[in-house]
């Protein structure tokens, strides 16, 4: 079998380990775990030394977030299968076993999610990856089980099965695929970062897979609330770069335009409600794509052809259509 680690990065989050490390130490046998924190100016690594002597810490040298915190930690690691772990998700007893069974099965398979449930309804399923994502032509992302904020309840209708991409709330990968796509952006630095990993594996013919028989429990926002401004310049900032990274070079243009637009009608929406921050927001993280356009252009590889949506616009089947369930 293969080794596994379990590397759960930390940012002033004790309250957080407190209350769930426990779960992963009791039912995580089979992995070696990791406490990566992120130069936290709490009392996280003083509480993890005198209570978890055997949890090991990687210190940071400053709040790199979410992608670089982790490239940096990471570094660390010798085990062959990460498993990247938000500090406020609660597992489940036997949540590893099916997971690493599926990566024994098949070596083509680099990335796993399990299924991600609501810590507080926990028969419905959790904004950030529910049972798989992916993204429509635009660069707009949703999942089996949640799409935009239309969140359904698990009746164990999606099981195994490919998907695009993985949330990073719970990331299996390989080491040796992580280290050969070039770990996550940092430029990035929280927010889509593993989406745009996904793709850069999708374009590389690995497969990413969702885990119907790994449960795990997420309480979602903890880190950075869902209704925060700048949640939003980073959500669309990064998937603006992200589309830049690795959209087909013969859709490039035409969809970037497309996107941009789109994003127009969701600022003035933002100001049509009042949500003023939103809007300037939206307004900011355009600005940082042009910025950055050149600098994005040149991380574009030379494999980027293939079809990587499912949903032409996941926005027209929502909003004009109706389409807020995903089997549907």
């Amino acid at each position: 079998m293969k080794s596994i680690a379990i590397v759960i990065l930390n940012w002033n989050g004790k309250k957080l380990l407190e209350e769930f490390l426990p779960f992963v130490v009791n039912y995580s046998p089979e992995a070696t775990i990791y406490v990566a924190d992120n130069a936290s100016g709490d009392d996280s690594v003083n509480f993890l030394q005198e209570y978890y002597p055997d949890v090991t810490i990687i210190s940071n040298k400053k709040n790199y977030g979410y992608a670089g915190g982790y490239n940096k930690a990471l570094k660390e690691v010798e085990e062959d299968i990460y498993v990247l772990l938000n500090s406020d998700v609660e597992v489940t007893e036997g949540w590893l076993s099916p997971i690493i069974s599926l990566f024994e099965k098949d070596t083509q398979t680099a990335i796993i999610q399990p299924k991600i449930l609501d810590y507080y309804r926990r028969d419905h399923f959790e904004y950030a990856g529910a049972a798989g994502g992916f993204i429509d032509k635009y660069g707009f992302p949703y999942c089996r089980g949640r799409i935009f904020n239309t969140i359904e309840r698990d009746n164990g209708q999606y099981g195994n099965t490919e998907i695009f991409w993985a949330s990073g709330a719970c990331f299996f990968i390989r080491k040796e695929v992580f280290w050969k796509l070039g770990g996550f952006d940092d430029d990035f630095f929280a927010h889509q970062e593993e989406i745009d990993l996904c793709w850069r594996a999708f374009n590389s013919n690995y497969k990413v897979r969702f885990c119907a028989d790994s449960v795990i429990y997420h309480v979602g926002g903890a880190t950075l609330k869902n209704s925060s401004s700048h949640k939003t310049f980073l959500n669309f900032r990064n998937s603006l770069w992200m589309l830049l990274k690795n959209l087909p070079t013969n859709q490039l243009f035409p969809v970037l335009f497309i996107r941009l637009t789109l994003d127009g009608i969701a600022g003035w929406r933002f100001l049509a409600k009042g949500k003023f921050s939103h809007f300037f927001a939206i307004m900011k993280s355009h600005f940082y794509f042009y910025l950055k356009l050149f600098y994005f252009l040149n991380k574009r590889q030379s494999n980027q052809y293939k079809k990587y949506y499912k949903n032409r616009s996941i926005v027209a089947r929502y909003f004009a259509l109706n389409g807020k369930i995903f089997g549907k």
